[in-house]
């Protein structure tokens, strides 16, 4: 463990980890003309499309966990690309539908290819993407993705320590 993670909150290894991968995906992306977000959109409409469906950007917002907005606005940067197609749905005139072009799977196919093998680097530690540690981190992820959050500005009336206020602040982003 880096002298960084010793003394983290779980809450800024997942920023540190996401960060980490995120710039990862970027850069190894990058030679193929996406971004780690589109990237995202492109392997999900890969996936979908190979189980027959042609989701709407609002379902694949849902099921990327990105913005609508930010879907929208990347889809429109991949069909200027000529990855993807945008068509309105005709039961649903409000609906657009997304799908790749032709050039867009060939595109997927690749970047699915250059990230899985940063995956299994990642994982390696692990056991490799096989691996029963990368299995049950897998399912704690799933687990905390699972959890409803919500926003309050208000304090929670069991206030932090300040033994653990002080480990949370030592692990700020902005404190390294």
């Amino acid at each position: 463990m880096s002298s960084t993670s010793e003394h983290a909150t779980p809450g800024f290894l997942v920023w540190r980890l996401s960060t980490k991968w995120r710039v990862a995906v970027d850069r190894a992306v990058a030679p193929l003309g996406l971004t780690h977000a589109q990237y995202s959109l492109v392997a999900s409409l890969y996936g979908m499309h190979r189980t027959g469906r042609r989701p709407s950007q609002r379902q694949l917002a849902d099921h990327t966990g990105l913005e609508p907005l930010y879907v929208s606005k990347l889809a429109r940067a991949l069909e200027a690309a000529g990855v993807v197609d945008r068509t309105r749905d005709p039961a649903d005139p409000r609906a657009i539908r997304l799908s790749l072009t032709e050039d867009g799977r060939e595109v997927a196919r690749r970047a699915i290819g250059v990230v899985q093998g940063l995956l299994e680097q990642l994982l390696e530690p692990l056991g490799g993407l096989g691996g029963e540690r990368t299995k049950a981190f897998s399912r704690e992820l799933a687990t905390l993705l699972d959890v409803s959050l919500d926003v309050s500005l208000d304090a929670p009336s069991d206030s932090p320590s300040d033994t653990s206020l002080d480990t949370h602040l030592d692990s700020h982003p902005d404190e390294e």
